[in-house]
């Protein structure tokens, strides 16, 4: 009798799942950016200075081209390596959120922020009357860190965790946690830029607190981009994730006073210190009825949530990556109807309508939809662990 044989997955295999799991945006920037860098290898381009991001140029030829070329041009093999395997746990988490063609347009948006902010403190501080520092004006800068940064700092306050590991090796809390990687990184790595990166964590906060909102557009825009025939090869991808359509990432987190529970934890595998959350879309009373817009005002860095435990850790998670149907489905709407009669006819009190209305904020928040989500909790009484039952068991 041929015995039973466990064999494990090769590393061909293993690296082939890591990438298919890695979104179209995402990979694509690292596809991008290590050609770039491979082609400069081959040609032997090493100086930088034509397209690296240098204030002085800038601001003397108008060479605005370099707010883009900078980025995706690194000066060595660790630099690329690092700034990439950087991206990838933060790019997934964020893309899977917010959709691709939104994430593109962030991570553009980022680019363009961060070297005006650069440029505008280089020549504030290059000139200032009490001392000139002129070698800031002729900084060469390049690399995707600057972004990175930008997307740490969203990440991590869109998460509402209250603390983040530094290389595995100690604890932090999360407000604080760009800021001292923007230390370590001064300290232990040569030839960096202090002022790309501040201006990268600056952009990150900008956004976080709105001061970004009125560059973002709304969902139509988004909609029109992925509805171009020209991209219909793109949005066919496996990789890539709509912003609209019913997915479940095509409305982020709202800014809320009230803290909610983060999500599931995925584990990054790059030196265990980069861990990404999956966040918690809370919307708030005020905000239901309103046109949601591509928002730059997520929970602050201080709100911040509680731990979460297995079950819902696991249900956040597969809430996430679920579809969910659309209000228009003649079931929805029939169970709609009958919860909302339920619901007249009962008499209760006005502690267990607010139970009832939090625990359906809770499930929103989770990624349920809201109608599907109020009938499923007036189902099973009340009780959120059952609600969520059977709204899995209607998705799978």
């Amino acid at each position: 009798m041929r015995p039973n044989i466990i064999t494990e997955a090769g590393i061909p295999t293993r690296l082939n799942q890591w990438w298919s799991s890695i979104p179209f945006v995402t990979s694509g920037v690292i596809l991008i950016c290590g050609v770039i860098y491979l082609l400069c290898l081959l040609i032997g381009y090493d100086s930088y200075v034509e397209i690296c991001f240098l204030p002085s140029a800038v601001a003397s030829h108008f060479q605005v081209y370099r707010f883009y070329t900078s980025v995706l041009f690194h000066g060595s093999l660790l630099h690329v390596l690092f700034n990439m395997l950087a991206l990838v746990p933060l790019g997934t988490e964020l893309e899977r959120i917010m959709g691709s063609v939104r994430l593109l347009f962030l991570m553009l948006l980022l680019a363009t922020t961060n070297a005006i902010l650069h440029l505008t403190i280089a020549f504030l501080v290059a000139y200032n009357p009490l001392y000139h520092v002129p070698n800031l004006v002729n900084e060469c800068s390049i690399g995707f860190s600057g972004v990175i940064f930008s997307m740490i700092v969203i990440e991590t306050s869109l998460s509402g965790v209250q603390s983040r590991s530094v290389f595995g090796l100690f604890n932090v809390p999360a407000k604080w946690y760009a800021w001292i990687l923007l230390v370590l990184f001064q300290f232990l790595a040569s030839n960096v830029s202090l002022l790309g990166h501040l201006c990268g964590i600056l952009s990150g906060f900008a956004y976080t607190y709105g001061l970004f909102n009125y560059l973002l557009p709304g969902p139509s825009f988004y909609s029109k981009i992925e509805g171009l025939s020209a991209l219909s090869v793109c949005v066919r991808r496996p990789g890539f994730i709509m912003c609209t359509g019913g997915t479940t990432y095509g409305q982020l987190p709202t800014y809320s006073n009230t803290s909610a529970a983060p999500s599931a934890l995925i584990n990054g595998n790059f030196l265990r210190n980069i861990s990404s959350w999956m966040p918690s879309r809370h919307i708030s009373t005020a905000q239901e009825g309103e046109d949601t817009r591509f928002p730059g005002r997520a929970r602050t860095l201080g709100s911040v949530g509680t731990e979460p435990t297995a079950r819902e850790a696991s249900a956040h998670l597969h809430a996430r990556l679920l579809d969910n149907t659309t209000p228009s489905d003649p079931l929805t709407n029939t169970q709609h109807t009958a919860v909302n009669t339920v619901r007249a006819d009962a008499t209760v009190t006005a502690e267990q309508v607010d139970t009832f209305d939090e625990e359906l904020k809770k499930l929103v928040g989770m990624g349920f939809e809201k109608t599907q989500a109020e009938v499923a909790l007036a189902a099973a009484d009340g009780d959120p662990n059952v609600a969520i039952e059977i709204l899995m068991s209607q998705q799978g």
